[in-house]
């Protein structure tokens, strides 16, 4: 019997030196690991070789991480973009569907930044490309003239949704978070619910509606430092407990 739940982690798709190599920022999985006491398994981003069903059988949890690529357009019906924009057309093939599914056969889900941004895609949200340029809209993106532990600090408050699964785990209905995007929420898709929102109106949580688990994202990086963050951890921790008992009704 398996003593930790596995958690599925989306990858990207990195060219480096001409060839294509399967990456995640390390701060997610040390952040999984060490929050939620799990065995975290790295899913290459393999598109339509890679089944969902297949995934979801072997794993407890489903984790999207952030990435600076972008959800290409054509998932949700928007405009072609700007000539530059980075994409990650194999991830976008991976996680759309696996999405779907995780929520379909009650895996727990957890998507952070673009993880979060797939996620209203995936069930038919859509997205602002570039949130600075929308009128009443805050600059979300950080500063990378700074250091990562400027950058990564908090930055704005949320206010989170009164009786909602945030506002219960925060224990109050504002707290501040870090922000580290360019695209935002346009458009929530219809099966997903509000949880918080920034200062200019921007949905920046939610969750899935009659969800059978936990099924939550969010648009900033509590995995940055979660350790030292009391509010970031206790997600974690409920994101743990639902591998968990995923975990234990399939050893049963």
């Amino acid at each position: 019997m398996r003593s930790k739940p596995i958690v599925a982690v989306s990858t990207c798709v990195k060219d480096i030196g001409g060839f294509d190599y399967y990456c995640v920022n390390d701060k997610y999985v040390d952040g999984l690991v060490r929050a939620c006491g799990v065995m975290p398994v790295l899913l290459p981003a393999l598109g339509d070789a890679l089944g969902a069903e297949d995934v979801l059988e072997m794993c407890d949890g489903l984790y999207l991480t952030g990435s600076v690529s972008n959800v290409e357009p054509r998932h949700y019906g928007g405009s072609p973009s700007e000539m530059g924009t980075l994409h990650d057309p194999k991830r976008d093939a991976t996680t759309l569907p696996l999405i779907r599914a995780a929520i379909e056969h009650g895996v727990p889900l957890f998507a952070i930044c673009r993880g979060y941004q797939e996620m209203n895609v995936a069930l038919g949200g859509t997205l602002h490309q570039k949130v600075h340029q929308v009128p009443g809209l805050m600059d979300h993106r950080e500063d990378r003239t700074k250091t990562p532990d400027v950058y990564y600090g908090p930055v704005h408050p949320v206010n989170l949704t009164p009786g909602g699964r945030l506002a219960a785990i925060a224990g109050t209905t504002q707290v501040m978070v870090n922000s580290l995007h360019g695209q935002g929420v346009e458009r929530l898709a219809d099966t997903l619910e509000i949880e918080a929102v920034a200062p200019d109106g921007l949905i920046e949580a939610f969750h899935v509606k009659g969800a059978k688990t936990f099924a939550l994202g969010v648009q900033w990086h509590p995995e940055w430092k979660v350790m030292e963050n009391e509010f970031s951890r206790a997600i974690f921790a409920k994101f743990a407990e639902a591998c968990r008992e995923r975990a234990n009704k399939r050893n049963v």
